[in-house]
């Protein structure tokens, strides 16, 4: 049985400009299930990074609300957690202080004990249990990003929000990472909301894939249902029909049907 997490209820949301305001998305209503993970798709500029902000708290929507577990969203809190692009990460901290500092902030009172055991397991949970005591300068990108996602999930969060966290990485490393992603999700089983502008990232990574319109006043368009079994195998889904199937209506959706002025 599966239960409602998140819900976007005729969410619209505006910023202000000089000549009036300038609606970035409108009119958005999706339900998000305890466990899934989803991922957004869509051009540069089609306010992806503005509908999780409204999941995160950073934003608040001008009309409409974002239901977590039937309440409505008004602020941060440590049940969403956020992994960014770039990092976001304390340079001049050890990738051992970035996890400590993020739970300390959230469980001051846990004892200092079982907050050293939760850092390490989730360091070794994302393979950097020997890089512990290094500096984040001292760190490649992948290495950056799983110390990102260790302090994210070290919180324990409902729902993990990911803002394109691989677009920076080589391709290798990138590919090494959306499998860690995908056992630690298979582990965890938080909510899972990610951004990507890479079809072939969302067809291994999620269940549905949400695409949207070009904005102003954008929306959700079309949502492709991607149920190929779990724990998947890159090599097994390529070699499924209905890979190319979908992949074919996403290139469709994006560079025909809603293609940018410039792709066309």
């Amino acid at each position: 049985m599966t239960t409602t997490l998140l819900r976007f209820e005729q969410l619209g949301m505006a910023y202000p400009t000089p000549k009036g305001p300038y609606p970035v998305l409108e009119n958005i209503n999706f339900e998000v299930q305890a466990g899934e993970f989803v991922c957004l798709i869509g051009h540069s500029g089609c306010g992806k990074s503005t509908l999780l902000n409204t999941v995160s708290g950073f934003a608040k929507p001008t009309s409409g609300q974002v239901l977590l577990k039937g309440s409505p969203i008004q602020r941060p809190g440590p049940d969403r957690m956020v992994v960014f692009q770039g990092y976001a990460l304390l340079p001049w901290c050890s990738a051992y202080e970035n996890v400590y500092l993020a739970i300390d902030s959230v469980k001051p009172k846990l004892p200092e004990r079982d907050k050293r055991e939760i850092v390490m397991e989730h360091l070794e949970l994302v393979g950097l249990t020997a890089a512990a005591d290094k500096l984040i300068t001292q760190l490649s990108g992948g290495m950056k990003q799983r110390v990102a996602i260790a302090r994210a999930l070290a919180i324990r969060p409902e729902v993990l929000i990911l803002d394109e966290p691989f677009g920076a990485l080589d391709a290798i490393t990138k590919e090494e990472l959306q499998e860690e992603l995908l056992k630690i999700w298979n582990t965890q089983k938080c909510t899972v909301l990610m951004i990507t502008h890479d079809i072939d990232e969302a067809l291994f990574l999620a269940d549905r894939l949400v695409m949207m319109t070009n904005g102003p006043a954008a929306g959700i368009g079309e949502v492709l249902n991607i149920d190929f079994p779990r724990p998947r195998s890159r090599e097994d889904i390529m070699e499924d029909p209905r890979y190319y199937e979908l992949r074919n209506s996403a290139l469709d959706f994006l560079y025909n049907r809603f293609a940018h002025d410039d792709d066309a």
